[in-house]
């Protein structure tokens, strides 16, 4: 079954900068799944995957307009440490350069800290892969029909997509 407008898609990923190490790989934990089509994947990842099968391994280079975007100089906001989402409410020590999530009226997004204070961080509210080029090793484990409730709720349910 090749992977098309609402096939869900179970894959693995390897991810680095071009020439770089790989810094992130989804073979350590449970693979991406999604629903296909529904912008719910970075758009040069989406538009490399149709027409892919299970099975298909391939590497796509994607520039920042097709991964995270290019970056925003005047991305810099404070926000009340009490909207960062603490793993088990623990109290953290936050520090410049750590990237830390935060809660928004759109779900959580991933910041980089700027400046640490008291009740308060400064943040960088940039994707942190936003204004780099990136380089994909993707294997396509599954693709499959997308049942009812996912194309009703626009997303893969499931091991690996979305819970409810």
């Amino acid at each position: 079954m090749l992977v098309e407008m609402n096939k869900v898609v179970t894959f693995h990923y390897r991810l680095s900068e071009p020439g770089q190490a790989v810094f992130e790989d989804s073979h350590e934990r449970q693979p991406v799944v999604y629903l296909h089509g529904q912008q719910s994947m970075l758009v040069g990842l989406s538009e490399a995957m149709t027409g892919k099968q299970a099975g298909d391994k391939y590497t796509v280079t994607l520039l920042p307009d097709k991964a995270y975007g290019l970056r925003r100089e005047n991305a810099v906001q404070r926000v009340s440490i009490k909207h960062v989402v603490s793993p088990a409410n623990k109290k953290i020590n936050y520090k410049p350069g750590m990237i830390v999530q935060v809660k928004t009226n759109q779900g959580p997004r991933d910041v980089t800290i700027i400046k640490a204070g008291l009740k308060n961080l400064d943040v960088d509210t940039n994707h942190p892969l936003a204004g780099r080029t990136l380089d994909f090793e993707i294997e396509v484990l599954d693709v499959r029909d997308a049942s009812a409730e996912e194309l009703a709720h626009g997303h893969a349910h499931g091991d690996g997509g979305h819970q409810h």
